[in-house]
Protein backbone atom coordinates (compact mmCIF):
# COMPACT_ATOMS: atom_id res chain seq x y z
CA UNK A 1 0.00 0.00 0.00
CA UNK A 2 0.72 3.66 -0.23
CA UNK A 3 3.32 5.08 2.23
CA UNK A 4 1.37 7.47 4.08
CA UNK A 5 1.82 10.51 5.93
CA UNK A 6 0.23 12.21 8.51
CA UNK A 7 -0.50 14.33 10.76
CA UNK A 8 -2.47 12.29 13.88
CA UNK A 9 -5.47 12.43 11.69
CA UNK A 10 -5.72 16.03 11.55
CA UNK A 11 -8.47 15.90 9.00
CA UNK A 12 -11.06 14.80 11.40
CA UNK A 13 -12.58 17.28 14.11
CA UNK A 14 -14.56 16.08 17.34
CA UNK A 15 -18.06 15.76 16.07
CA UNK A 16 -17.29 17.07 12.81
CA UNK A 17 -18.83 20.66 14.09
CA UNK A 18 -19.72 23.17 11.12
CA UNK A 19 -18.75 26.11 12.81
CA UNK A 20 -18.02 27.93 9.54
CA UNK A 21 -19.60 26.29 6.49
CA UNK A 22 -17.38 27.51 3.55
CA UNK A 23 -14.14 27.15 5.21
CA UNK A 24 -15.45 23.60 6.66
CA UNK A 25 -16.71 22.03 3.61
CA UNK A 26 -13.14 23.34 1.47
CA UNK A 27 -11.42 21.85 4.23
CA UNK A 28 -13.32 18.56 4.16
CA UNK A 29 -12.47 18.70 0.37
CA UNK A 30 -8.46 19.36 0.99
CA UNK A 31 -8.81 16.01 3.85
CA UNK A 32 -10.69 14.02 1.45
CA UNK A 33 -7.87 14.08 -1.16
CA UNK A 34 -5.46 13.72 1.43
CA UNK A 35 -6.27 11.03 3.47
CA UNK A 36 -10.28 9.78 3.24
CA UNK A 37 -10.99 9.63 -0.35
CA UNK A 38 -10.15 7.34 -3.26
CA UNK A 39 -10.70 9.88 -5.65
CA UNK A 40 -8.21 11.96 -7.05
CA UNK A 41 -11.02 14.09 -8.97
CA UNK A 42 -11.37 17.63 -8.16
CA UNK A 43 -14.45 17.32 -6.20
CA UNK A 44 -14.77 21.43 -5.86
CA UNK A 45 -17.68 20.99 -8.39
CA UNK A 46 -19.78 19.35 -5.65
CA UNK A 47 -19.30 22.13 -3.35
CA UNK A 48 -22.52 24.44 -4.13
CA UNK A 49 -24.76 20.99 -3.48
CA UNK A 50 -23.04 20.08 -0.72
CA UNK A 51 -22.71 23.76 0.97
CA UNK A 52 -26.73 24.07 0.56
CA UNK A 53 -26.68 20.32 2.47
CA UNK A 54 -25.11 21.59 5.46
CA UNK A 55 -26.92 25.53 5.60
CA UNK A 56 -30.35 22.51 5.73
CA UNK A 57 -28.69 20.32 8.09
CA UNK A 58 -27.30 23.80 10.22
CA UNK A 59 -31.48 25.06 10.38
CA UNK A 60 -33.05 21.08 11.04
CA UNK A 61 -31.58 19.02 13.83
CA UNK A 62 -29.82 16.15 12.36
CA UNK A 63 -32.09 12.81 13.41
CA UNK A 64 -31.81 9.35 12.35
CA UNK A 65 -33.70 7.85 9.33
CA UNK A 66 -36.12 4.63 10.17
CA UNK A 67 -37.10 1.82 7.94
CA UNK A 68 -40.14 3.22 8.16
CA UNK A 69 -39.70 6.89 7.20
CA UNK A 70 -37.42 5.42 4.09
CA UNK A 71 -40.42 3.63 3.02
CA UNK A 72 -42.01 6.86 2.74
CA UNK A 73 -40.00 8.52 1.15
CA UNK A 74 -37.09 9.87 3.07
CA UNK A 75 -33.75 9.45 1.98
CA UNK A 76 -31.77 6.83 3.93
CA UNK A 77 -29.33 9.19 4.41
CA UNK A 78 -31.65 12.22 5.54
CA UNK A 79 -30.42 14.66 2.52
CA UNK A 80 -32.71 17.15 1.81
CA UNK A 81 -33.18 16.55 -1.82
CA UNK A 82 -36.38 18.63 -2.62
CA UNK A 83 -34.88 21.63 -1.43
CA UNK A 84 -31.86 21.43 -3.15
CA UNK A 85 -31.22 22.61 -6.30
CA UNK A 86 -30.16 19.07 -8.04
CA UNK A 87 -32.23 15.70 -7.60
CA UNK A 88 -30.01 12.57 -6.68
CA UNK A 89 -30.38 11.18 -9.95
CA UNK A 90 -28.34 13.73 -11.28
CA UNK A 91 -25.94 14.24 -8.29
CA UNK A 92 -25.06 10.71 -8.47
CA UNK A 93 -24.80 10.61 -12.23
CA UNK A 94 -22.11 13.46 -11.94
CA UNK A 95 -20.35 11.35 -9.15
CA UNK A 96 -20.35 8.33 -11.64
CA UNK A 97 -19.02 10.50 -14.18
CA UNK A 98 -15.95 12.40 -11.79
CA UNK A 99 -15.07 10.19 -9.30
CA UNK A 100 -11.50 8.98 -10.38
CA UNK A 101 -10.16 5.69 -9.12
CA UNK A 102 -7.37 5.92 -7.29
CA UNK A 103 -4.23 3.44 -8.43
CA UNK A 104 -0.85 2.61 -8.22
CA UNK A 105 -0.68 1.29 -11.95
CA UNK A 106 -2.03 3.39 -14.58
CA UNK A 107 -5.29 2.52 -16.16
CA UNK A 108 -5.20 -0.64 -14.74
CA UNK A 109 -8.96 -0.38 -14.36
CA UNK A 110 -10.10 0.02 -18.60
CA UNK A 111 -8.39 -3.61 -19.61
CA UNK A 112 -10.90 -5.43 -17.45
CA UNK A 113 -14.07 -5.20 -18.36
CA UNK A 114 -14.47 -7.80 -21.50
CA UNK A 115 -13.56 -10.21 -18.73
CA UNK A 116 -16.36 -9.04 -15.89
CA UNK A 117 -19.75 -11.16 -15.45
CA UNK A 118 -22.73 -9.56 -16.29
CA UNK A 119 -25.09 -9.51 -13.15
CA UNK A 120 -28.75 -9.00 -12.89
CA UNK A 121 -29.00 -6.07 -10.39
CA UNK A 122 -32.21 -5.04 -8.39
CA UNK A 123 -32.00 -8.33 -6.35
CA UNK A 124 -33.27 -7.00 -2.65
CA UNK A 125 -31.35 -9.92 0.29
CA UNK A 126 -30.60 -7.24 2.87
CA UNK A 127 -33.54 -4.02 3.62
CA UNK A 128 -32.60 -1.09 5.51
CA UNK A 129 -33.60 -1.09 8.93
CA UNK A 130 -31.30 2.35 10.20
CA UNK A 131 -29.38 5.01 9.30
CA UNK A 132 -27.39 6.24 12.56
CA UNK A 133 -26.21 9.58 12.11
CA UNK A 134 -24.97 9.77 16.42
CA UNK A 135 -22.28 6.92 15.36
CA UNK A 136 -19.33 9.05 13.80
CA UNK A 137 -17.50 6.08 12.08
CA UNK A 138 -13.79 7.36 10.44
CA UNK A 139 -10.82 6.36 8.24
CA UNK A 140 -7.23 6.92 8.46
CA UNK A 141 -5.40 5.62 5.34
CA UNK A 142 -7.82 5.80 2.12
CA UNK A 143 -6.77 2.34 1.14
CA UNK A 144 -7.71 0.34 4.50
CA UNK A 145 -11.00 -0.19 5.04
CA UNK A 146 -11.56 -3.05 7.76
CA UNK A 147 -13.12 -0.88 10.30
CA UNK A 148 -16.35 -1.91 11.32
CA UNK A 149 -16.82 -5.38 13.15
CA UNK A 150 -20.11 -7.17 14.06
CA UNK A 151 -20.35 -9.82 16.46
CA UNK A 152 -24.01 -10.26 17.02
CA UNK A 153 -27.08 -8.79 14.75
CA UNK A 154 -27.18 -5.82 17.21
CA UNK A 155 -23.62 -5.72 18.30
CA UNK A 156 -21.10 -3.63 16.41
CA UNK A 157 -17.46 -2.17 16.93
CA UNK A 158 -16.02 1.00 14.77
CA UNK A 159 -13.81 3.52 14.77
CA UNK A 160 -14.36 6.93 15.46
CA UNK A 161 -11.66 9.53 15.34
CA UNK A 162 -8.97 7.88 18.35
CA UNK A 163 -11.79 5.66 20.07
CA UNK A 164 -13.39 2.38 19.08
CA UNK A 165 -16.79 2.52 19.89
CA UNK A 166 -19.58 -0.22 20.77
CA UNK A 167 -22.77 0.54 19.18
CA UNK A 168 -25.90 -1.39 19.88
CA UNK A 169 -28.84 -1.77 17.41
CA UNK A 170 -30.64 -2.84 19.75
CA UNK A 171 -30.87 -0.04 22.52
CA UNK A 172 -29.16 2.79 19.92
CA UNK A 173 -26.40 3.34 22.80
CA UNK A 174 -22.70 4.10 22.13
CA UNK A 175 -20.37 3.07 24.53
CA UNK A 176 -16.25 3.37 24.38
CA UNK A 177 -14.37 0.30 24.63
CA UNK A 178 -10.85 1.78 23.41
CA UNK A 179 -9.22 5.09 23.42
CA UNK A 180 -5.48 5.37 22.05
CA UNK A 181 -5.58 9.23 21.79
CA UNK A 182 -3.72 8.90 25.23
CA UNK A 183 -0.88 6.40 26.68
CA UNK A 184 -2.52 2.68 26.26
CA UNK A 185 -0.38 0.20 28.06
CA UNK A 186 -0.99 -3.63 28.67
CA UNK A 187 -2.42 -4.01 32.53
CA UNK A 188 -1.48 -8.24 32.23
CA UNK A 189 1.94 -9.39 32.04
CA UNK A 190 2.90 -12.01 28.93
CA UNK A 191 6.65 -12.85 27.73
CA UNK A 192 7.13 -10.32 24.74
CA UNK A 193 4.35 -7.94 25.84
CA UNK A 194 5.47 -4.34 25.98
CA UNK A 195 4.73 -3.37 28.74
CA UNK A 196 5.13 0.25 28.46
CA UNK A 197 2.50 0.75 25.92
CA UNK A 198 1.95 3.01 22.90
CA UNK A 199 0.67 6.74 23.27
CA UNK A 200 -1.07 8.43 20.56
CA UNK A 201 -1.94 5.02 18.10
CA UNK A 202 -3.22 5.82 14.94
CA UNK A 203 -5.16 2.90 13.98
CA UNK A 204 -4.71 1.75 10.66
CA UNK A 205 -7.06 -1.40 10.82
CA UNK A 206 -8.84 -3.66 13.24
CA UNK A 207 -10.73 -6.43 13.91
CA UNK A 208 -13.45 -7.88 16.36
CA UNK A 209 -14.39 -11.37 16.78
CA UNK A 210 -16.07 -12.91 19.64
CA UNK A 211 -14.63 -11.73 22.52
CA UNK A 212 -11.16 -10.82 21.40
CA UNK A 213 -10.86 -7.19 19.67
CA UNK A 214 -6.97 -6.19 18.06
CA UNK A 215 -6.39 -2.59 16.53
CA UNK A 216 -3.29 -2.53 14.44
CA UNK A 217 -1.28 0.92 14.00
CA UNK A 218 0.35 3.18 11.76
CA UNK A 219 4.51 2.37 13.26
CA UNK A 220 3.67 -1.60 13.55
CA UNK A 221 1.80 -1.64 17.04
CA UNK A 222 -0.70 -3.85 18.12
CA UNK A 223 -3.18 -3.63 20.72
CA UNK A 224 -5.63 -6.66 21.78
CA UNK A 225 -7.99 -6.26 24.74
CA UNK A 226 -10.67 -9.21 25.63
CA UNK A 227 -13.72 -7.09 25.95
CA UNK A 228 -14.57 -9.28 28.77
CA UNK A 229 -11.50 -7.85 30.71
CA UNK A 230 -11.04 -4.62 31.91
CA UNK A 231 -7.94 -2.93 30.23
CA UNK A 232 -5.35 -3.90 27.43
CA UNK A 233 -4.34 -8.16 27.83
CA UNK A 234 -1.07 -7.64 25.07
CA UNK A 235 0.78 -4.97 23.67
CA UNK A 236 3.42 -5.47 20.43
CA UNK A 237 5.12 -3.97 17.71
CA UNK A 238 5.50 -6.13 14.86
CA UNK A 239 8.19 -4.22 13.38
CA UNK A 240 10.31 -0.68 13.96
CA UNK A 241 10.66 -0.42 10.24
CA UNK A 242 10.00 3.21 8.54
CA UNK A 243 7.60 1.23 6.54
CA UNK A 244 5.35 -0.24 9.52
CA UNK A 245 1.99 0.22 9.04
CA UNK A 246 -0.47 -2.33 9.82
CA UNK A 247 -2.83 -2.89 6.99
CA UNK A 248 -4.80 -5.57 7.98
CA UNK A 249 -5.73 -8.05 11.06
CA UNK A 250 -7.63 -11.34 10.59
CA UNK A 251 -8.92 -13.41 13.80
CA UNK A 252 -9.53 -16.95 13.51
CA UNK A 253 -9.95 -19.84 15.79
CA UNK A 254 -7.82 -23.48 15.13
CA UNK A 255 -9.71 -26.55 14.83
CA UNK A 256 -8.22 -27.60 18.77
CA UNK A 257 -10.07 -24.10 19.69
CA UNK A 258 -7.27 -21.58 20.11
CA UNK A 259 -7.64 -18.38 19.33
CA UNK A 260 -5.21 -16.88 16.97
CA UNK A 261 -4.66 -13.34 14.76
CA UNK A 262 -2.69 -12.69 11.64
CA UNK A 263 -1.34 -9.39 11.07
CA UNK A 264 -0.63 -8.55 7.74
CA UNK A 265 2.38 -5.52 7.40
CA UNK A 266 3.73 -3.05 5.12
CA UNK A 267 7.34 -4.44 5.82
CA UNK A 268 6.04 -7.39 3.69
CA UNK A 269 5.87 -9.59 6.93
CA UNK A 270 2.48 -11.22 7.40
CA UNK A 271 2.64 -12.72 11.59
CA UNK A 272 0.64 -15.13 13.17
CA UNK A 273 -0.16 -14.47 16.96
CA UNK A 274 -0.85 -17.27 19.74
CA UNK A 275 -3.45 -15.54 21.88
CA UNK A 276 -3.47 -18.62 24.34
CA UNK A 277 0.37 -17.89 24.73
CA UNK A 278 0.23 -14.54 24.19
CA UNK A 279 2.88 -14.86 21.58
CA UNK A 280 4.51 -14.91 17.84
CA UNK A 281 3.57 -18.44 16.41
CA UNK A 282 4.62 -18.14 13.05
CA UNK A 283 6.54 -14.76 10.25
CA UNK A 284 6.63 -15.30 6.58
CA UNK A 285 8.51 -12.84 4.43
CA UNK A 286 6.90 -12.14 0.80
CA UNK A 287 8.46 -9.84 -1.62
CA UNK A 288 6.24 -7.10 -1.80
CA UNK A 289 4.21 -4.96 1.25
CA UNK A 290 1.32 -7.59 2.10
CA UNK A 291 -2.04 -5.44 2.28
CA UNK A 292 -4.32 -8.48 3.14
CA UNK A 293 -4.59 -12.10 4.67
CA UNK A 294 -6.94 -14.82 4.69
CA UNK A 295 -7.10 -18.25 5.91
CA UNK A 296 -9.24 -21.17 4.59
CA UNK A 297 -11.62 -22.29 6.96
CA UNK A 298 -9.65 -25.76 7.37
CA UNK A 299 -6.84 -23.72 8.75
CA UNK A 300 -4.30 -25.00 5.93
CA UNK A 301 -4.22 -22.14 3.25
CA UNK A 302 -3.95 -18.67 3.30
CA UNK A 303 -4.24 -15.66 0.55
CA UNK A 304 -1.85 -13.70 0.43
CA UNK A 305 -2.42 -9.70 -1.52
CA UNK A 306 -0.73 -6.96 -1.93
CA UNK A 307 1.49 -4.43 -3.89
CA UNK A 308 1.71 -6.62 -6.67
CA UNK A 309 -1.04 -7.58 -9.05
CA UNK A 310 -0.08 -11.23 -8.60
CA UNK A 311 -1.69 -12.86 -5.32
CA UNK A 312 -0.53 -16.09 -3.88
CA UNK A 313 -1.72 -19.09 -2.23
CA UNK A 314 0.44 -20.11 0.37
CA UNK A 315 0.62 -23.30 3.00
CA UNK A 316 -0.44 -21.53 5.79
CA UNK A 317 2.50 -23.83 8.14
CA UNK A 318 5.16 -23.11 5.88
CA UNK A 319 4.91 -19.83 3.93
CA UNK A 320 5.43 -21.97 0.55
CA UNK A 321 4.07 -20.61 -2.34
CA UNK A 322 1.39 -23.09 -3.94
CA UNK A 323 0.21 -21.26 -6.37
CA UNK A 324 0.38 -17.43 -7.75
CA UNK A 325 -3.10 -15.79 -8.43
CA UNK A 326 -2.85 -14.04 -12.12
CA UNK A 327 -5.73 -11.76 -13.55
CA UNK A 328 -5.63 -8.65 -11.49
CA UNK A 329 -3.94 -5.83 -12.75
CA UNK A 330 -3.25 -3.29 -10.07
CA UNK A 331 -3.02 -3.83 -6.14
CA UNK A 332 -5.15 -5.63 -4.05
CA UNK A 333 -6.27 -4.40 -0.80
CA UNK A 334 -9.16 -7.62 0.05
CA UNK A 335 -9.70 -10.94 0.69
CA UNK A 336 -12.33 -13.64 1.50
CA UNK A 337 -12.46 -17.05 2.11
CA UNK A 338 -15.85 -18.31 1.25
CA UNK A 339 -17.48 -21.21 4.19
CA UNK A 340 -17.21 -23.86 1.78
CA UNK A 341 -13.07 -23.84 1.86
CA UNK A 342 -12.86 -24.12 -1.68
CA UNK A 343 -13.81 -20.74 -2.88
CA UNK A 344 -12.60 -17.41 -2.13
CA UNK A 345 -12.26 -13.83 -2.94
CA UNK A 346 -9.98 -11.03 -3.73
CA UNK A 347 -10.34 -7.60 -4.00
CA UNK A 348 -8.17 -4.93 -6.50
CA UNK A 349 -7.33 -1.35 -7.66
CA UNK A 350 -8.47 -2.25 -11.00
CA UNK A 351 -12.20 -1.61 -9.70
CA UNK A 352 -13.13 -5.72 -9.90
CA UNK A 353 -13.27 -8.56 -7.42
CA UNK A 354 -12.10 -11.87 -8.71
CA UNK A 355 -13.28 -15.49 -7.61
CA UNK A 356 -11.29 -18.24 -7.33
CA UNK A 357 -11.19 -22.25 -7.17
CA UNK A 358 -8.78 -23.27 -5.02
CA UNK A 359 -8.77 -27.08 -7.14
CA UNK A 360 -8.03 -24.74 -9.91
CA UNK A 361 -5.76 -21.64 -10.32
CA UNK A 362 -5.22 -21.39 -13.51
CA UNK A 363 -7.42 -18.43 -13.62
CA UNK A 364 -10.50 -17.11 -11.91
CA UNK A 365 -14.47 -18.52 -12.34
CA UNK A 366 -15.83 -15.15 -12.18
CA UNK A 367 -14.42 -11.41 -12.42
CA UNK A 368 -17.19 -8.77 -10.74
CA UNK A 369 -17.07 -5.33 -11.60
CA UNK A 370 -17.41 -1.96 -9.81
CA UNK A 371 -18.97 1.41 -9.89
CA UNK A 372 -16.23 3.70 -9.19
CA UNK A 373 -13.15 2.15 -7.81
CA UNK A 374 -11.14 -0.53 -5.99
CA UNK A 375 -12.87 -2.98 -4.22
CA UNK A 376 -11.32 -2.29 -0.61
CA UNK A 377 -13.56 -5.16 1.11
CA UNK A 378 -15.11 -8.09 0.97
CA UNK A 379 -16.87 -10.39 3.00
CA UNK A 380 -19.23 -13.61 2.70
CA UNK A 381 -21.99 -14.46 5.09
CA UNK A 382 -21.60 -17.58 7.58
CA UNK A 383 -23.81 -19.73 5.42
CA UNK A 384 -21.97 -18.57 2.58
CA UNK A 385 -25.16 -17.44 0.29
CA UNK A 386 -23.86 -13.96 -0.12
CA UNK A 387 -21.28 -11.60 -1.02
CA UNK A 388 -20.32 -8.15 -0.32
CA UNK A 389 -17.91 -6.11 -1.90
CA UNK A 390 -17.58 -2.48 -1.12
CA UNK A 391 -16.02 0.03 -2.78
CA UNK A 392 -13.95 3.42 -1.91
CA UNK A 393 -17.13 5.21 -1.58
CA UNK A 394 -20.93 5.10 -2.35
CA UNK A 395 -21.72 1.24 -2.99
CA UNK A 396 -21.90 -2.21 -1.52
CA UNK A 397 -22.69 -4.97 -3.83
CA UNK A 398 -24.00 -8.35 -2.19
CA UNK A 399 -24.31 -11.26 -4.40
CA UNK A 400 -26.11 -14.62 -4.50
CA UNK A 401 -22.61 -16.57 -3.72
CA UNK A 402 -24.74 -20.14 -3.72
CA UNK A 403 -26.26 -19.17 -7.22
CA UNK A 404 -23.04 -18.71 -8.91
CA UNK A 405 -22.80 -14.90 -8.64
CA UNK A 406 -25.65 -14.35 -10.91
CA UNK A 407 -27.86 -11.52 -9.05
CA UNK A 408 -26.59 -8.76 -7.00
CA UNK A 409 -28.29 -6.20 -4.47
CA UNK A 410 -26.44 -2.80 -5.21
CA UNK A 411 -26.74 -0.82 -1.74
CA UNK A 412 -26.13 3.10 -3.07
CA UNK A 413 -25.72 5.72 -0.93
CA UNK A 414 -22.96 9.10 -0.68
CA UNK A 415 -19.83 8.54 1.52
CA UNK A 416 -16.71 6.92 1.55
CA UNK A 417 -16.71 3.73 3.32
CA UNK A 418 -15.10 2.80 6.33
CA UNK A 419 -16.03 -0.42 6.80
CA UNK A 420 -18.90 -3.39 6.56
CA UNK A 421 -19.56 -6.40 8.17
CA UNK A 422 -22.12 -9.09 8.01
CA UNK A 423 -23.31 -10.43 11.29
CA UNK A 424 -22.45 -14.08 12.74
CA UNK A 425 -25.49 -15.23 12.61
CA UNK A 426 -26.05 -13.58 8.89
CA UNK A 427 -29.14 -11.54 10.34
CA UNK A 428 -27.40 -7.93 10.03
CA UNK A 429 -25.19 -5.90 7.54
CA UNK A 430 -23.36 -2.75 8.72
CA UNK A 431 -21.66 -0.45 6.31
CA UNK A 432 -19.70 2.65 8.22
CA UNK A 433 -20.02 5.81 6.44
CA UNK A 434 -17.39 8.45 6.51
CA UNK A 435 -17.85 11.77 5.52
CA UNK A 436 -17.91 15.28 7.57
CA UNK A 437 -21.42 16.28 7.07
CA UNK A 438 -23.43 13.30 7.24
CA UNK A 439 -21.14 10.22 8.11
CA UNK A 440 -23.02 7.64 10.25
CA UNK A 441 -23.99 4.11 10.18
CA UNK A 442 -25.98 2.28 7.78
CA UNK A 443 -27.53 -0.83 9.11
CA UNK A 444 -29.35 -3.48 6.86
CA UNK A 445 -31.62 -6.36 7.79
CA UNK A 446 -31.50 -10.07 6.05
CA UNK A 447 -35.05 -10.18 3.88
CA UNK A 448 -36.65 -13.35 5.20
CA UNK A 449 -39.74 -15.14 3.03
CA UNK A 450 -42.47 -15.74 5.32
CA UNK A 451 -44.84 -16.51 2.99
CA UNK A 452 -46.11 -19.52 4.86
CA UNK A 453 -47.53 -17.48 7.44
CA UNK A 454 -49.77 -15.76 4.84
CA UNK A 455 -51.93 -19.04 5.50
CA UNK A 456 -52.35 -17.83 9.24
CA UNK A 457 -53.89 -14.66 8.22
Amino acid sequence: MSHYQADDADHMEDDYEMEDVDDDIDEEFRAREMAGSDSDVDEYDHLVVLKKIVVLLQNNKVVDTSSAEARGGQDIQGIPWDRLSITREKYRQTRLEQYKNYENIPQSGEGSEKECKITKKGAMYYEFRRNSRSVKSTILHFQLRNLVWATSKHDVYLMSNFSVIHWSALTYNKTEVLNVLGHVAPNEKHPGSLLEGFTQTQVSTLAVKDNLLVAGGFQGELICKYLDRPGVSFCSRTTYDDNAITNAVEIYVTPSGAVHFTASNNDCGVRDFDMEKFQLSRHFTFPWPVNHTSLSPDGKLLVIVGDNPDGMLVDSKTGKTIMPLCGHRDYSFASAWHPDGTTFATGNQDKTCRVWDARNLSKSVAVLKGNLGAIRSIRYTSDGQFMAMAEPADFVHVFDAKNGYEKEQEIDFFGEISGMSFSPDTESLFIGVWDRTYGSLLQYGRRRNYAYLDSLI
